[in-house]
């Protein structure tokens, strides 16, 4: 577990050493990663639960499972598939500075 997480720090998630400084999901790769936790988390009483968990504590907030409980396995080899892609379902923007 130690060696999976030193490759996850390690990973250039920003592409900084490019000239990137900004990355931000496409809507359509949210509602695409937003599908697969939620049929991964079917499977669990978890998701199903009236809890704060899934937002029910908050009067019209949609219920949404948000933890992923595929493993981290599997997380790091959607993970590792998005960069080798070209980070894929991600906009990356350069370094600039925001304006004051």
């Amino acid at each position: 577990m130690r060696a999976a997480l030193a490759g996850l720090r390690d990973r250039p998630i920003g592409r900084t050493d490019k000239g990137f400084g900004r990355i931000e999901a496409r809507a359509e790769a949210e509602e695409d990663w937003v599908a697969h936790v939620r049929e991964v988390a079917g499977g669990s009483l978890r998701s199903t639960c009236s809890s704060w968990y899934i937002g029910a504590n908050v009067p019209g907030k949609p219920r949404v499972f948000m933890p992923y409980i595929g493993g981290f396995p599997a997380y790091v080899q959607k993970c590792d598939a998005v960069a080798a892609n070209g980070y894929e379902g991600f906009v990356l923007t350069g370094n600039e500075e925001s304006p004051a």
